[in-house]
């Protein structure tokens, strides 16, 4: 007869055990669970952070306004398309007057101006104008909306149209605009003052007498303007459809870049509403100026200038000592005469006390950078302006305006901007 089996008896303290050993076993599984969705959860939050997350990081912030890693990165993208864009074309030309030595260099010169823009090197400062424009942009904004400044639809597609060369009315006549000057007779004092045969001098421009100007004059750079690549005239008439056929393919070359057509007329808004602000701040500059006509003479020492002064007051002709002892050069052997000028276009010294003097006065001794001045008044009068004087005097007003509004307290700029410069499109220069 076969051996019955005793039942194993399972006691508490065994089911205790079972049940702890089952909550280890969903705890380890809940706990690689845990560990595999953090880790999950940092891969695709590290590929969020460079890519959607980061794009939407500031660089730049204008009030409550901000300036996005994507918006910089579009307009750096938008800025190289089109100087690369320039490139091409100035190559073209290059290879097409290649035979002519001096419009050769020219050419050759503007070639490598671009291709520094465009150097690796040089990323920082295109990447700093493209932020520096944009942070202009949100200021001009802020000053049109306060100023009640809007734009209307119709207006940004005129500038369009306008900039591809379309026409809708006609291509439009520059009138002329000139500007009529009063011709002053010499008064006796001035008559005494100036050599018999000398007229009245016309009014310098701006650059004029460079041995005097405030600020050197800047080398100029490419200006990633838009667009550079407008239409070549043609033929045959440029209709509206072949407007929109041009704008299309304009818009397609830069669809790669995550372009659109909604992105290129906003750069046409914002470039009309600086338009606008522009002049409503400079409208109250009036298209006549007070000026003063002088004659200097410019030596190295306070001793030399006293010692002429000391001299010219016994007698002795200013025009002989200002050829013999001035080192402008560009005006000592005719007196040191230097026209008319403005407030703004002599170093703020020389011009501070040019304008405190009367006719035939003669200043003391004047220490400007250049060296030291006697300054003579011959005439003054409120005169009118020239069309690119007025055009000078509302640039230099507005810039004034605007670098205002840059060093604003409300103005901030982050690190992050120099670390998400592109430098696509890539470029490689010819030479």
């Amino acid at each position: 007869m076969a051996k019955q089996s005793t039942p194993k008896v399972v006691t508490k303290k065994h089911l205790a055990r079972l049940e702890q050993e089952r909550i280890k076993r969903r705890y380890l599984i809940i706990g690689s669970i845990v560990i595999a969705v953090l880790v999950v959860g940092v891969i695709l939050f590290g590929i969020l952070d460079q890519t959607v997350l980061k794009s939407r990081k500031p660089v730049a912030k204008v009030g409550d306004q901000i300036i996005t890693v994507a918006d910089l990165q579009k307009q750096v993208y938008y800025y190289r398309w089109n100087l690369i864009k320039n490139y091409e074309y100035t190559y073209q030309m290059y290879q097409f007057f290649g035979n002519d030595p001096t419009f050769s260099a020219q050419i050759q010169s503007q070639l490598e101006q671009i291709s520094s823009q465009l150097s690796a090197e040089n990323a920082t400062v295109l990447g700093s104008t493209a932020l520096e424009q944009l942070i202009d942009a949100k200021i001009i904004e802020r000053e049109a909306k306060a100023r009640g400044i809007t734009m209307t639809d119709e207006e940004i597609e005129k500038s369009m149209q306008e900039a591809f060369g379309f026409y809708a009315n006609g291509t439009p006549t520059p009138a002329p605009t000139p500007t009529t000057f009063a011709t002053s007779t010499l008064s006796p004092l001035q008559l005494t003052l100036i050599p018999p045969t000398a007229t009245l001098p016309p009014t310098p421009t701006l650059e004029a007498s460079p041995t005097m100007t405030a600020e050197p004059t800047a080398t100029p750079t490419v200006d990633p303007s838009l667009p550079t690549n407008t239409p070549e005239p043609t033929s045959t008439p440029y209709t509206l459809e072949g407007y929109k056929n041009r704008v299309a393919e304009y818009i397609g070359e830069l669809k790669e870049l995550g372009f659109s057509e909604s992105d290129l007329r906003e750069i046409f808004r914002r470039e009309l509403l600086k338009n606008k602000v522009y002049e409503a701040i400079t409208a109250d500059i009036q298209p006549e100026q007070e000026q003063v006509w002088a004659r200097h003479i410019l030596v190295d020492d306070e001793g030399t200038a006293q010692a002429l002064l000391d001299r010219i007051k016994k007698g002795e002709d200013w025009g002989k000592l200002a050829a013999e002892y001035s080192t402008d050069t560009s005006n000592k052997d005719k007196g040191g005469d230097l026209g008319w000028f403005g407030r703004g276009m002599m170093v703020k010294e020389f011009e501070d006390v040019a304008f405190q003097l009367e006719i035939g006065q003669i200043s003391q001794p004047v220490k400007t950078q250049f060296g030291w001045h006697l300054i003579q008044l011959l005439g003054k009068d409120v005169r009118p302006l020239s069309q690119s004087q007025l055009q000078n005097l509302k640039d230099q007003k507005f810039d004034e305006w605007l670098q205002t509004q840059r060093d604003g307290e409300d103005i901030e700029r982050y690190d992050l901007w120099e670390t998400v410069i592109p430098t696509e499109p890539t470029f490689v220069p010819q030479f």
